[in-house]
């Protein structure tokens, strides 16, 4: 299955857990209704995958965890927050940088239209989005006033 079918199957799980669901649970209740929806339809999903970063040649484990690798090619971070900001952006880049993968979804469980809370990522697709890394990099600044 290709990627671009993997991530419609994903929207369309999570669409699917929402509608059933409603917003106000824990981002873990619909983490593990969208991994059985996902392992009903035959993707292999993984979730709190850990991620240890690689400085100075050593593999460095900083208690990074990846909500959810679908597929091994997919990333999916789940959010119960208010509105998604800049830096739950920026963590779900820096979580494919670090991975190689070429595909994230950033979804806010929160929201009354889950639709309006799924955000897509790509790596170097700055063109795509009308942000460049440096706009993406002062936003992620500005949050934490540095």
């Amino acid at each position: 299955m290709e990627v671009v079918e993997i991530a419609h199957e994903i929207v369309d799980a999570a669409l699917r857990a929402h509608g059933a669901l409603g917003p106000g649970l824990l981002e873990s209740s619909y983490q593990a209704c969208l991994a059985h929806d996902l392992r009903k339809r035959m993707h292999q999903v993984e979730y709190e995958v850990s991620l240890p970063l690689k400085y100075d040649g050593v593999h460095i484990d900083a208690g990074y965890r990846i909500d959810m690798r679908i597929d091994q090619v997919l990333l999916v971070e789940n959010k119960g927050v208010e509105a998604i900001l800049p830096v739950h952006q920026a963590q779900l880049m820096t979580y494919l940088k670090l991975t190689g993968l070429s595909l994230g979804f950033l979804i806010n469980w929160h929201e009354a239209l889950l639709r309006e809370g799924i955000k897509r990522e790509v790596p170097n697709q700055s063109s795509k989005t009308g942000r460049s890394s440096a706009t993406r990099l002062k936003a992620f600044l500005r949050v934490f006033a540095v």
